[in-house]
């Protein structure tokens, strides 16, 4: 029967049920062997438990040295302040935990909800679980304004894994993706299965990165201060970098600001070279473009930026929006994409050409030979009496400099582009179907 027993306490142990289960001299016990290296493995309901305020706890829990760490679902959100993670660190959300931004907190514009600076090996991973802020208070006049706070702010770290978390009302980003002084960008982050809904500033920022996988991700519903994107790749000094970086089978869906940005001003000739792919992205609805690529002008890197099979459904504007594209830096190329439905916004007053395809010059000091965009074997689908595409250019002369492939346009209307003024090196070509 004693065996029995202990048998019986041996396996609630190791599946690690949560401290309600245990006196709180057992609890204690089990802290001691983790700090002792004897437990690898512990449940964040040992160091405690407050429906109001579970900061102190849940930190200690993460500061304790164990490998991995289960956070478990409670009759009540896990309520902290910012937390700050470790390396060498696996946490586990359990499905239906939810830990919650408190209340009145999160004073200072960089307060996050979790963040790493300068770490390595971490794992956050909860399928079912939920991290969520207060963006409504943010926003409100008793908190100073700022775009900073985070769900997740990970900077200058190597080798992270996001996975299967959902990331709500931020007052900032739902993941950001930087540097520090010690490093000049993250390495060999992986975000998969992962939701961000409803953040102020975008769904995700990739500022500067080597090795980056995005996959099966949903960026959702960004609404509060520009850029307002479901992702902005948007390195912050030319020292960044974009490196090998991917993002495939992921959708992107009612963002204020374009869905997929990239504005890569403060990158120069002497950053290393670009080398983005976007796979099999679905783009949907949304206020501004679909997919906009900018500031890549006379002073950016070579390289690549390439989307692929990405399909753009009825985006507020422009389908693609390519502005201030230098003909000598990193190629923008759209292999296989297809683009349904431009400019559906109802409210949208401007002057811009109301095109699917809009490529033009904004600043002709910084962008002075316009060019150098590939649209390879895609399809437009239009019913609008309009060009598929239109090159705007603001002065004689600098007219487009290399744009190239074939689009397949859909339009009862017929196919034409306006190619503006002075057009250098153009070879695309134009195959017409009316329906």
């Amino acid at each position: 029967m004693i065996k029995q027993a202990c048998l019986i306490l041996g396996v609630i142990l190791f599946l690690g049920i949560s401290a309600s289960a245990f006196s709180e001299e057992s609890a204690a016990q089990l802290i001691e062997r983790v700090k002792k290296g004897e437990l690898m493995e512990a449940n964040a309901a040992w160091w405690g438990f407050n429906a109001e305020d579970s900061t102190d706890s849940l930190q200690a829990a993460i500061d304790s040295g164990a490998k991995k760490l289960v956070i478990p679902r409670m009759d009540s959100e896990w309520v902290v302040r910012p937390l700050h993670l470790r390396s060498n660190l696996e946490v586990v959300f359990e499905p239906g935990a939810v830990v919650l931004a408190k209340r009145g907190e999160y004073k200072n514009t960089g307060d996050s909800l979790f963040s790493a600076n300068d770490c390595t090996d971490i794992v956050l991973r909860g399928f079912g679980a939920v991290l969520r802020m207060n963006k409504v208070d943010y926003q409100s006049a008793a908190y100073k304004k700022g775009e900073w706070r985070m769900v997740l702010d990970i900077q200058g770290c190597t080798n992270v894994l996001i996975e299967g978390l959902r990331l709500e009302s931020s007052g900032g980003d739902g993941i950001y993706i930087g540097s520090t002084g010690k490093q000049e960008f993250c390495k060999n982050v992986v975000i998969r299965d992962a939701i961000c809904d409803d953040h102020h500033r975008q769904g995700i920022s990739i500022i500067s990165a080597i090795d980056l996988l995005i996959e099966r991700t949903l960026m959702l519903n960004t609404s509060g201060t520009a850029p307002q994107a479901g992702i902005d790749f948007e390195p912050n000094r030319p020292t960044e970098q974009l490196t090998n970086c991917i993002m495939r089978d992921c959708v992107l869906e009612n963002n204020t600001g374009g869905n997929i940005l990239f504005y890569l001003k403060q990158l120069s000739k002497e950053s290393p070279p670009l080398s983005v792919i976007v796979e099999n992205c679905i783009v949907r609805n949304g206020v501004d473009a679909g997919v906009a690529v900018g500031m890549l002008d006379d002073d950016a890197p070579k390289g690549s930026i390439e989307f692929r099979k990405c399909t753009i459904e009825n985006p507020g504007r422009a389908g693609a929006f390519v502005f201030d594209k230098s003909a000598e830096s990193a190629v923008v190329r759209f292999t296989q994409c297809t683009w349904h439905n431009a400019w559906v916004g109802k409210e949208i007053k401007s002057d811009t050409p109301r095109v699917p395809l809009l490529l033009t010059v904004m600043h002709p000091k910084q962008c002075t030979k316009f060019g150098g965009i590939v649209f390879e074997d895609c399809q437009v689908y239009d019913t609008a009496d309009r060009p598929v595409l239109k090159v705007e250019t603001v002065r004689r002369g600098l007219g487009i400099h290399g744009l190239h492939g074939t689009l397949t346009v859909h339009n009862p209307n017929g196919a034409r582009v306006d190619l503006g003024k002075d057009p250098v090196d153009v070879d695309l070509r134009l195959v017409e179907v009316r329906e």
